[in-house]
């Protein structure tokens, strides 16, 4: 990178080399979602009274519709995180991919308990064979092993592994850009498959993706999984799209996720 250059997210000129492109103040201002969330999906919650209760509960999770174990996320899809995200996804900043999976690590630490003694993988959400090939990366797949190589591992053990091989997509669908709830679920519907279920069974798989907005693309992969014969499935994201947690940056801040009409593929 040449100098001097501005920070891909703020556009103040980097005082210092950075890799990533992206300056100290606005790493620093990257912070996790500490409000209450859901505690099956982690959906964050715009009130407290939600954390009041004996088990605080979105509509979705108290229907029983939520098909994964669990999931969290890092923090809302909207300002500094989304400007982040958009940098990684359609700019080729790959360096970034793994140092934004570093921050998953905060949330892997309270899962950590949940998790503790399972055989865990982590399984990175795919792309479609010729999406990737375009893009040139997976960027769940950089999160992953960011979020693997800053974990701390157990005393003479090794941290949970990534598999990227396992879960396929087996097939493109089109952007799920203005589609219903219903229609992003039939769009995605078994658009996934595990290859090697021997990798998979009996195992605590953590699925990792950038954005969760519906939950349709990680409920048609952890529908793969469990065919496969995993223990359990969690999800770990680095942002949340809510209705109820607007960016109100998104007007200038330039194209959203699915605008370039590359919506998972």
């Amino acid at each position: 990178m040449a100098f001097p250059a501005s920070c891909s997210l703020c556009g103040e000129e980097l005082r210092e080399p950075a890799l990533t492109g992206v300056c100290e103040m606005c790493w620093a201002n990257l912070d996790p979602w500490r409000g209450p969330v859901c505690e099956s999906c982690g959906l964050p919650f715009v009130s407290e009274r939600p954390g009041e209760a004996s088990t605080a509960l979105c509509s979705l999770c108290r229907s029983g519709a939520f098909p994964l174990d669990h999931a969290r996320c890092f923090s809302f899809y909207s300002g500094l995180l989304r400007a982040a995200i958009l940098q990684l996804k359609f700019h080729r900043r790959d360096r970034l991919g793994e140092h934004l999976g570093g921050l998953l690590a905060e949330v892997w630490n309270g899962m950590e308990e949940d998790l503790e003694g399972e055989p865990t993988v982590l399984v990175p959400v795919p792309l479609h064979v010729a999406r990737q090939r375009e893009r040139g990366f997976n960027q769940a797949e950089l999160l992953a092993r960011g979020l693997s190589t800053s974990l701390d591992k157990p005393r003479g053990g090794r941290g949970p592994r990534v598999d990227a091989r396992s879960l396929v997509k087996t097939r493109a669908t089109p952007p799920q850009t203005g589609l219903s709830v219903s229609a992003r679920h039939d769009n995605v519907r078994g658009a996934f498959a595990v290859i090697d279920p021997g990798r998979i069974r009996n195992r605590c798989v953590v699925l990792v993706d950038d954005v969760m907005t519906t939950g349709a693309t990680l409920f048609s992969c952890a529908q793969a999984l469990r065919s496969a014969g995993a223990r359990s499935i969690r999800a770990l994201t680095l942002a949340r799209a809510s209705p109820q947690f607007p960016d109100t940056t998104a007007g200038n801040c330039g194209t959203d996720v699915d605008d370039f009409g590359s919506g998972r593929s």
